[in-house]
């Protein structure tokens, strides 16, 4: 479990990734190690990139009104692009970008995550080793690595240095709450020294929260993109792209809607993770006003659920009621998400105990139910009856079913 509880209790986060990659509106960092984009091109993007309508306190409201409880910026990427003016290396902005935003989420009250990749393939000294174990017949990417008779472990050990400073820097200046790390693929555990690395960043802040990609030091685990099928056992988070881009790309106006990140949203929380939804701000420092609208529509949806989502923790296991469901941290009210308008009684299956009440979030109407069947030790299926049409919610309406006592699950098969 990660050591603050803050972490699980947020079911909200907001990803953004924020770079020089967004001056052209290329793939960050791979549109160069994937030869898409020639490396000078690419790199010719910083004395392009003006920050000039940045407003970090305009980001942290609208981050605020999502529901959001946390968000993490990319202070450097892949590409070694720093966004504060960092005293180790050559790449950053040559000012301080990252001050303004820790201070906006903390006068919101939202906690400070700060993305850091473990890779760095601009650094003259990161394509100087390779992970133990790949074969050598694979081909080596110039950018990240070498053969294995061309290794040269004292220019490894500069980059470690380099990469120990960067982070001294951060945790000292900024104290983040989460710090999510990325691209500890091209590397083992051993190589990138990530009990020292752990110790380094708890030694500055000693309650910060680390993902899985800090290896064996990790907290929570990260699925990307695709959502889990069968949720992670303890504390996880899903990152998501609002779009089908983590930065800011002209060309995508493929927009999940609200319908959609709703659902996500939902699905996410009822498996007890949370959400880390993406967006890509323009070079200037502008939110597009297409993500800016869906995170309205998610906060809208949310501060009218809240009950649902904040103090609660996972739901049913699937088979139980067919949609997410969340629980109250007492284990008392169990809340069941409808994406469409039932057309029938809803039914939940394997409640152990009696049903006091059940009521439409929001409106508080109460709506009548009853239990039919059961035999022995097997229980009954609660039968729930709709809500009127005027109280369905555009996106997902939510029900409170209130037990009289803690919730209990029947999960056998039944007799024989």
């Amino acid at each position: 479990m990660p050591s603050q509880p803050w972490f699980t209790d947020a079911k909200l986060g907001i990803f953004i990734h924020w770079g020089i990659y967004a001056v052209d509106g290329v793939q960050e960092s791979w549109s160069f190690y994937d030869d898409i984009v020639p490396y000078d091109q690419y790199m010719s993007q910083l004395d392009r990139f003006t920050a000039a309508r940045y407003d970090p306190r305009a980001w942290a409201k609208l981050f605020a009104r999502a529901g959001a409880k946390y968000a993490v910026l990319t202070s450097r990427h892949h590409d070694g692009v720093a966004l504060w003016d960092t005293a180790y290396g050559d790449l950053n902005m040559g000012r301080d970008l990252i001050a303004g935003y820790t201070d906006a989420l903390r006068e919101q009250g939202l906690k400070v995550g700060l993305y850091y990749s473990h890779s760095d393939w601009s650094h003259p000294d990161y394509a100087s080793t390779r992970k133990p174990g790949r074969p050598p017949e694979q081909e080596d990417n110039r950018y990240s690595e070498v053969a294995a008779e061309d290794e040269d472990l004292a220019a490894w050990e500069r980059f470690l240095a380099y990469r120990d400073g960067q982070i001294r820097e951060l945790t000292s200046r900024y104290r983040p709450d989460l710090m999510w790390f990325d691209g500890e693929w091209e590397r083992s555990e051993e190589q990138w020294r990530i009990r020292e690395l752990a110790a380094l960043i708890r030694s500055e802040v000693p309650d910060v929260v680390l993902n899985a990609r800090m290896l064996s030091e990790g907290d929570y685990a990260t699925p990307e993109q695709g959502a889990p099928v069968v949720p992670p056992e303890g504390p996880w988070e899903l990152c998501l792209t609002l779009n089908d881009s983590w930065g800011f790309q002209h060309h995508d106006r493929n927009h999940k809607s609200v319908d959609q990140l709703v659902r996500y949203f939902t699905e996410t929380i009822g498996g007890g993770g949370n959400l880390l939804l993406s967006v890509g701000p323009r070079e200037d420092g502008t939110i597009p006003a297409e993500q800016a609208a869906r995170l309205e529509g998610l906060g809208d949806w949310i501060a009218k659920h809240a009950e649902a989502v904040y103090g609660t923790v996972r739901g049913l296991p699937a088979g139980h009621h067919y949609g997410p469901s969340t629980l109250s941290a007492d284990r008392r009210t169990l809340y069941l998400m409808l994406f469409d308008a039932p057309r029938a009684e809803i039914n939940v299956r394997g409640l152990l105990g009696s049903v006091r009440r059940v009521s439409v979030l929001g409106s508080g109407s109460e709506l009548a139910h009853r239990v039919t069947g059961g035999l022995h030790e097997t229980p009954g299926v609660l039968w729930i009856e709709p809500p009127p049409a005027a109280e369905l919610d555009p996106h997902a309406t939510v029900l409170a079913v209130e037990l009289d006592g803690e919730l209990e699950l029947y999960r056998g098969s039944g007799r024989f």
